[in-house]
């Protein structure tokens, strides 16, 4: 028997990877339930924006992160307005409208915009060769400057900033990497593990100008340099910037959502000020937590899309987020409170001839932090410890030593 219901009209802003998880996921628990128009900024179907390092090192191609093809949408009979972004939601009328003039109405609004890098505005970041490094275009010019030019300047020292001098010193740029602060990655790692971080990419070749605060980007017709506050100059060619993202909530805001940082949703991920427009991803402010990875985005998806369905069992309580660098050779993982406080403890382990650092904060028996480098196949297993708030007394004197010793240690236990 042919289901007859009418079918709700759901409109996704933004064809990125959180939206187009969520239609997934809603596709899974009911595929007949909405008729789908999907507008996105990018004349793309979706694909995996954390594999544009990878893409940019030579190690993959723009057709090997493809997610969705065009056809994906057609055979779902989704309406995809690629490369045309809403510029407007009319709540009252429930409608949007996107730059080329499209009109489409909704029953349900899914807002998944993403975030957009910060660019320092100094004088001179609008000059060609000043690039962010966001999207296919981003990584595209990069490619194109690295066949004609020699120098490139990163400014970021971040996870990010990272990936992209190691993508471009890969594509035989001499690159040096800046960064405000006096560790790499502080988000991420303790100072000992930058540290090692840092030597390993500088025996790669990469330079690095630490506490360095940029003050203009030079050139006339084209970037030429760069200067700094204590008057430093470095030549380049290309000025990549990778100093941080900020929430795309511009249209949420224009349209009256309660923004904070972000878009404020609720456990359902249903945002307070309409209970017909849904949130998902980098846009996305939970618990006072905005998060930039892809494991929340992804636990966002299932929850929103079960509400969507009309199965609202499900609930985002917020996540426990761990981070891998995407630079070949290079073994780097962390997660939770890798810095702790006057109630934590740390477990370390220092081998510096083999290249292995690992510090597990622990408060009271259970695990709140981690910070693993050179040997980072434990990672996995010391986050759903973390997450499942495990016991670790028992395990505890080889907890640094992994999984396999501890599971053997604790076996007679059990038995």
């Amino acid at each position: 028997m042919n289901d007859i219901r009418p079918k709700l009209h759901l409109v996704v802003i933004g064809n990125g990877m959180a939206g187009m998880r969520t239609v997934e996921e809603l596709l899974k628990f009911d595929p007949e339930q909405y008729s789908i128009t999907v507008f996105g900024a990018e004349p793309h179907g979706n694909y995996n924006r954390i594999l544009l390092s990878p893409v940019l090192a030579g190690e993959k191609t723009i057709g090997d992160i493809m997610l969705n093809d065009r056809a994906w949408y057609t055979d779902r009979g989704i309406q995809l307005h690629a490369g045309d972004p809403v510029v407007k939601i009319d709540r009252l009328r429930r409608i949007v409208t996107s730059k080329k003039g499209v009109d489409v109405p909704y029953d349900r609004l899914l807002i998944a915009t993403g975030s957009k890098p910060f660019v320092i505005p100094v004088p001179g970041h609008q000059l060609p060769g000043v690039v962010a490094f966001r999207d296919i275009h981003d990584v595209e010019a990069m490619l194109e400057t690295s066949r004609t030019h020699r120098r490139a300047v990163v400014i970021g020292g971040g996870l990010l900033g990272l990936e992209c001098a190691n993508g471009l010193a890969r594509n035989g740029m001499e690159v040096t990497v800046v960064h405000v602060m006096d560790s790499l990655m502080e988000r991420q790692l303790d100072k000992p593990a930058a540290a090692l971080l840092q030597a390993a990419l500088e025996a790669r070749g990469l330079k690095f100008l630490m506490q360095a605060g940029t003050t203009e980007i030079l050139g006339k017709d084209r970037v030429t340099g760069i200067r700094f506050k204590d008057g430093r100059e470095v030549e380049t060619d290309l000025v990549v910037m990778a100093a941080g993202i900020r929430p795309n909530i511009d249209l949420a805001k224009s349209c009256g959502l309660h923004c904070e940082r972000a878009i404020v949703v609720d456990d359902t991920l249903q945002t307070l000020s309409d209970p017909r427009i849904y949130a998902v991803g980098e846009c996305v402010e939970h618990r006072k937590a905005v998060y930039g990875l892809v494991a929340p985005l992804w636990e966002q998806a299932r929850v929103c899309a079960a509400h969507l369905a009309g199965l609202g069992h499900k609930r985002y309580p917020g996540s426990t987020v761990s981070t891998k660098l995407k630079v070949t050779g290079i073994d780097l993982f962390s997660a939770g409170d890798f810095i702790g406080d006057a109630e934590t403890e740390d477990l370390v382990l220092r081998d510096p001839r083999r290249g292995v650092y690992k510090r597990i904060v622990v408060k009271g028996n259970t695990i709140v932090g981690a910070v693993l480098y050179g040997d980072v196949k434990d990672g996995p297993w010391y986050l759903d410890l973390m997450k499942n708030a495990v016991d670790i007394a028992p395990m505890r004197p080889k907890l640094l030593f992994g999984q396999r010793y501890c599971e053997a240690a604790i076996a007679p236990l059990a038995a």
